[in-house]
Formats: C-alpha cells, sequence, structure tokens
C-alpha cells in the first residue's frame, strides 16, 4: 500500500495555488511598496525603514486572533469580514500608544484547505490592509488535519509599527478634568462570541447578518486627528472584558466617572435573554462603543467633529476624577 502527503490530508499543491493567487492580488499593496525588499512567496519578508524623521523611533508590534467568532465564519460562509476582524483586532490596539502601522502578517490554519475560504478570507485581510495603511508582506497557510475538523479554521494575525517615543499615548499623559469620548463600533466586533453564539442559537439567521458585521478600522481616524493636532492624550480599544480595558490607560491617582450611553438594540437583546446587569454588559460586551478617546476638555469639540465627519456616532462617556481609593478605576 501506497501512501503521499495528499492521500494524509494534505494538498501542497491547493498551498500553492493559494500563494500564487495572493501574488498576483492587486489588494493589500497600497502602502509602503518601496519598503519591501522581498515579501510574500520566500522563507521569510525584507522591510526596509528610514526613521531619520523620528528622534527616537520604537517598533510597536501587536498579535491577535479573532477568537470563536470564526466558528461562526465557518458556519455560514462569510470569510471576507473575519479578514477584516483580524487586521482590525490588531491595529486597532497599535493605535493606542500612537503606533502607525507599517506592515501585516497572518496565519491561516485548517483541516483541509478550501481555496474559496482561504481566498475570500484573505481578500478581507488584504483590503483592510489597504484600508489601514499597512502593507500584506506574508503569512503562513497552514493544512492539519488530524487537528481541525472539515470546515473548521482558525487565524492569527500579527502588525508591526513605529511610534516616536516622545509621541507615544499613554496613561502618562492622562490628566484629571480629561474628557472621554466614545467611537462607535460596528456591532460586537470580535468578541463575546462564545457568549453571543449561545444567545443567539435558536434564531441565528435572523441575528446572522449583525453578528458578522466586521470590526471598525480605526487607523484612518487617528491619522485625521493627528493631522488635526487633536491627537488624544490616550486611546482605549474595546475588546474583550468592555470598559475593562480602559484601565490599561488610567493613571493610580485618578478613576473614570462614567457617564451612559444609548445601547445599539441588538445589544440590549443580549441584555434581555441573559439578564445580565449593566455592569456585567460593560464588562462582557463593547455596547456599541470601539474606542475610547480621553482628551484635553478644550480639544472636546473639536474632536467630537473630526470623529463625526470620519463616519462614527460619538458618546460623551465621562471625566477623569481624582481615585478615592486603590480599588476604584471605574466609577458606574
Amino acid at each position: 500500500m501506497s501512501l503521499n502527503y495528499k492521500q494524509a490530508g494534505v494538498d501542497v499543491e491547493a498551498g500553492e495555488a493559494l500563494v500564487k493567487w495572493i501574488q498576483k492580488s492587486p489588494h493589500g499593496k497600497k502602502h509602503h511598496q518601496a519598503n519591501i525588499v522581498s515579501g510574500i512567496g520566500g522563507f521569510a519578508s525584507l522591510f526596509k525603514v528610514d526613521f531619520s524623521t523620528m528622534k527616537n523611533p520604537c517598533l510597536v508590534t501587536c498579535t491577535d486572533g479573532v477568537g470563536t467568532k470564526v466558528k461562526l465564519g465557518a458556519q455560514f460562509r462569510r470569510w471576507e469580514s473575519l479578514g477584516q476582524d483580524l487586521v482590525a483586532m490588531c491595529v486597532n490596539d497599535m493605535i493606542c500608544c500612537g503606533g502607525v502601522p507599517l506592515l501585516f502578517l497572518d496565519y491561516y490554519a485548517t483541516g483541509k484547505l478550501d481555496l474559496e475560504a482561504a481566498q475570500s478570507f484573505l481578500l478581507g485581510v488584504q483590503k483592510a490592509c489597504d484600508e489601514s495603511l499597512c502593507a500584506l508582506v506574508g503569512g503562513e497557510t497552514a493544512e492539519m488535519p488530524s487537528v481541525y475538523h472539515e470546515g473548521d479554521f482558525d487565524c492569527a494575525g500579527f502588525a508591526v509599527g513605529v511610534v516616536d517615543k516622545d509621541k507615544a499615548l499613554g496613561a502618562h499623559l492622562v490628566k484629571k478634568g480629561n474628557r472621554l469620548i466614545g467611537v462607535s463600533s460596528n456591532g460586537f466586533h470580535s468578541n463575546g462570541y462564545s457568549l453571543l453564539r449561545k444567545v443567539f442559537a435558536q434564531d441565528m439567521d435572523k441575528w446572522i447578518d449583525y453578528l458578522m458585521q466586521p470590526t471598525h478600522l480605526y487607523v484612518q481616524l487617528a491619522e485625521n486627528l493627528k493631522k488635526e493636532n487633536l491627537t488624544p492624550n490616550a486611546i482605549a480599544h474595546m475588546t474583550g472584558e468592555g470598559i475593562e480595558n480602559l484601565p490599561r490607560v488610567i493613571p493610580e491617582n485618578l478613576a473614570w466617572k462614567l457617564k451612559s450611553w444609548q445601547w445599539p438594540e441588538p445589544f440590549l437583546e443580549v441584555q434581555r435573554r441573559t439578564k445580565m446587569s449593566d455592569g456585567e454588559m460593560l464588562r462582557t460586551l463593547n455596547c456599541g462603543v470601539g474606542l475610547i478617546l480621553i482628551v484635553d476638555p478644550l480639544k472636546f469639540e473639536s474632536t467630537i467633529k473630526v470623529v463625526k465627519d470620519a463616519g462614527y456616532d460619538t458618546f460623551d462617556v465621562g471625566e477623569m476624577i481624582d481615585r478615592k481609593s486603590s480599588e476604584e478605576e471605574i466609577i458606574i
């Protein structure tokens, strides 16, 4: 009895066909092409950099996945939106420290390579890289029939950017009296899906379009604010655990006094079905807010205008106040 790699479940030819498709695709190549010495197709990518305009350049690195949202994407064949989710989860983290994305790599693993699924997913990655001002320089596709069931896949993303250390954002710039602006999300983004798949299990067909809306990409918004001299003091990306992401950018002597905002109806439906309290909801899901910008009071109105001009809704979600106890970071 003879046995080869394809009979064992790994189709090398399909993998090679996918690489050729990526190399020919016009997407993912809008930015930094002059910096790419070698890219997709080799063992590694070479990316030439020139940081001469910065006093103290620091590389910014991020990695993330999209969690169990991949289960819905595979089940309902909504792969392209997951590609955008993957890029967004990385580059949206990057802008929180003031970083500018330069390049992105992806990892795509599956039991059996489905070219239609992989191409659709990677098209989403490519388009999201274009919108996020970074180049897709490489990645990896792994076929592992003994690890993943048929139709299943998982993905991870890796982003590299740069920030001048003197212009980095964070808790060191946040002061008492700073105002907080919530920037609208595009639905649930890529968090909470272990819960959401159970909440909507009985009528998933009714909710799938909303559940599969891709995560907003906020890189261009950050650049718009920078051009208007309105760069926030700090930015918090509302991912898993919702508002519990904010303490990452709150200094030890301050707390956030939260103002309530109107949640989109699907979030209210989750609350009705789960009976979770407002606090539990806020600490589980983004509740309609994808980013929180911490800004000087004098820049509050101007910042809101730029955010709205970029197509997002805004919410006044509170201000920074003195912290009265060591445990008091968020006052609801």
